[in-house]
């Protein structure tokens, strides 16, 4: 008797310890912790607000999804994010694949100066292949790929003077985000980056310590960055960023199948509104979001194909310097990716 209890023991030990730890406490967590960079008045934390909303709807309140923008759970530095997800400080995110690229390299691969021509593009890259094999990739780093979203295309700004011509950038300080491949960019085009948060960006800005910037235009304008003393936008398309919905692996695996279903067709939902938000006024014909930020007083510069042209000149020993990064199969995949869509 002793020892079929002692056996008993043993076996429910061991499966308590397999099991991940949401599952052994037989109960959900009170909140599943979302986090994000910005708020509900951008587009990105938007998104987390309507997956957060649907999650809990068709779960009937079991998961509570509880956001915190400023990437406040890793004190708003947002290069420790992706980490801080592997080690279940955070519970979901909705990433940028910029501030996740230190970690995993060949998300960098979003991040080569022009190698997305446009919208059709992006989607060339998230919805293909690529795509494919950036979710495999962040499999083996430990965490659960969901959906894609977007932030949109990056836009220079800045407080001294329109930008036509990469000679138009020399000496000017532009805060970049801490990714090597934005000093290597914005260094190539004679321009002095300065990486800093989101949250020290704005100040500094403002008090001129910095001259520029670069964001998309939905975060131009909820941020009334014209109030920050940036008065010229140049429309260059240079690099735009994907944003990626996942899951912790330990929160994942206790939840149930059906449970996940819900998850990941609620976070698909939510990146495709993300989307459409992220590219509202932007695409022709109704480009309205353009005439708004000009209403604000703001001059804006649109390149013409061969002004565009000597920006990826001059960045051309950056974007083969970082294609080795990513890895060469990932980049030659990209590119095929791209000039197919062309060809549509």
């Amino acid at each position: 008797m002793m020892r079929r209890n002692l056996l008993l023991i043993v076996s429910a030990a061991a499966l308590a310890f397999a099991l991940p730890a949401a599952a052994q406490q037989g109960h959900y967590q009170a909140e599943y912790r979302l986090s994000t960079v910005v708020g509900t008045a951008f587009p990105w934390g938007k998104g987390g607000e309507i997956w957060a909303n649907l999650v809990r709807e068709r779960t009937n309140g079991k998961i509570n999804i509880k956001m915190y923008p400023g990437v406040s759970l890793v004190a708003g530095d947002q290069t420790r994010e992706f980490t801080a997800i592997r080690q279940g400080v955070i519970d979901l995110a909705i990433g940028s694949t910029i501030n996740w690229s230190p970690q995993v390299k060949e998300l960098n691969i979003f991040s080569l100066p022009f190698l997305m021509p446009d919208y059709a593009g992006i989607d060339a890259l998230t919805q293909g292949e690529v795509g494919k094999a950036i979710f495999r990739i962040l499999e083996r780093n430990g965490v659960v790929p969901l959906a894609w979203g977007e932030n949109g295309f990056r836009e220079v700004t800045n407080s001294k003077r329109p930008i036509r011509t990469p000679e138009d950038m020399k000496g000017m300080k532009f805060r970049v985000v801490g990714s090597p491949i934005y000093n290597d960019t914005f260094t190539a085009l004679g321009a002095n980056p300065t990486q800093m948060s989101w949250a020290d960006a704005q100040p500094a800005l403002a008090s001129g310590a910095v001259d520029g910037q670069e964001n998309p235009l939905t975060i131009f304008t909820a941020a009334k960055m014209h109030t920050l003393g940036q008065k010229n936008v140049t429309l260059w398309g240079y690099v735009a960023d994907p944003l990626i919905f996942v899951a912790n692996k330990e929160v994942w695996e206790s939840w149930t199948p059906a449970e996940r279903k819900i998850v990941k067709e609620a976070a698909a939902e939510a990146g495709r509104q993300v989307i459409q938000l992220a590219r509202k006024g932007l695409v022709a014909p109704d480009l309205s979001m353009i005439s708004q930020v000009e209403k604000l007083g703001v001059n804006v510069v649109t390149l013409s194909p061969a002004e565009r042209e000597a920006f990826v000149k001059a960045t051309r020993k950056v974007y083969q310097k970082w294609s080795k990064t990513v890895g060469q199969d990932m980049v030659s995949k990209a590119e095929k990716a791209v000039a197919a869509r062309k060809q549509r």
